[in-house]
This record gives structure tokens, sequence and C-alpha cells, in this order.
């Protein structure tokens, strides 16, 4: 899995301006158990494969070489506190957890996010807090946030989260409308609260939902 990382790292290095990714995102995706994440059907070696799989009510775990360029692309240190929209299987936010202090993740989904819950627990990731509600909304308790990390997709960047972004903070977001390719895009809160917003990679994720 993680040569094929590699290998698509390699291949869209003129997209992402990415010749190579962090060293502690790769040594989190070596360590993360993605077989784990995904339905008892593809526990086996499909797990490990570079491709996105169904984890039931509709949603995908995403493809590791997009977990690892999202992870990459929110620069965090291992001081960072971390907000997460769309926990899904978990599995993301398992890999930010390696790489941060806090995960806070937030999904839509109560079943997914259950699910998720007791994974995360079961595994030891004592530093994930997982929220089952709108993401919209964010999660101001805990805000500001040093990155923000959205795994579906929305036609509009939510303000609420460019809110709750720290001043030098990423938010790493999938912005786009639904059935079509979309931009993942790193907004960038400048120290004067300007953003800055770059386009990185034509993406196709799951629809961002509201309640």
């Amino acid at each position: 899995m993680v040569e094929e990382i590699l290998r698509d790292v390699e291949q869209t290095s003129a997209y992402t301006g990415r010749p190579g990714l962090d060293d502690r995102v790769m040594d989190a995706m070596r360590m993360v158990p993605r077989h784990e994440f995904v339905p008892t059907e593809f526990r086996g070696a499909a797990a490990y494969r570079n491709r996105p799989l169904p984890i039931g009510n509709g949603q995908t775990i995403s493809q590791p070489y997009i977990v690892a360029l999202m992870s990459d692309l929110a620069s965090v240190t291992p001081d960072s506190i971390v907000l997460e929209i769309g926990t899904g299987s978990g599995y993301q936010a398992a890999v930010l957890a390696e790489i941060v202090a806090h995960v806070y993740t937030i999904e839509i989904v109560e079943p997914l996010g259950r699910r998720a819950m007791e994974t995360l627990e079961r595994l030891g990731y004592t530093n994930v807090s997982v929220r089952i509600g709108d993401g919209y909304r964010g999660w101001p308790e805990h805000a500001p946030f040093d990155a923000i990390v959205v795994t579906a997709a929305p036609e509009q960047v939510p303000e609420p989260l460019i809110q709750q972004l720290k001043p030098g903070g990423r938010l790493v977001i999938p912005v786009g409308s639904r059935g079509q390719t979309q931009s993942l895009q790193v907004l960038e809160k400048m120290t004067s609260g300007e953003i800055q917003t770059t386009d990185v990679l034509p993406v196709r994720f799951v629809p961002f939902t509201r309640e």
C-alpha cells in the first residue's frame, strides 16, 4: 500500500507541488491497521489496496493516497489540535491521531459514528473524540483549530469552519457539486484573517450532507 501511495505522489506531483510527503505521515500510514476500519468482507488483501472501499450507509473509506495527501496538506505538528468533518470509518482520524495531539471528529450518520467510536476506542486511540452531528457547524467549544480536514464535498466551504480555524491554520476540503469532479482545496488563514485558497487536485468525494 505504501509503495502505491508513493507512486501516486510521484505521478501527481505536477498538480500538488509535492514530490514527497512528510515522513511522519508515511509512518502513520504504515502503522494504522486499515483492515480494522473496513467491513469484514474486505479485511484481507483488499484492505491494503490503494483504492476507496464501501463502508455502508452509502459512504466510503477514502483511497489511502488521498488520506495521506490530506494529512500532509494539513501541515500539522505533534502539538496540533485538529478538527475532522466526516468521521466515516474512523481511518483518517486514526492517521491524524498518530501525528497530532488531539483529533475532534464529527459524523452525521449515527451508525457510522458509533462504529468508528468503538473501533478507535478498541485500538487505543485515546486522543480522538467523536461526535454525532452536523459537521457544518464545526465544534466551537474546542476552536480554534490548528487544522481542519473535511472528507465530504460541499458545494461551498462552510463559513463556520473558516471561523473556527486558527490564524496560520489550514482547512483541507474537497469542494464541488454532487456527482461531478471536485477540487481538493487548501484554505490557509493568514494572521491578518485573510483567506488564501489553493486548488490542489481534482478529486471525487461523497457529498457533504446536513441534518
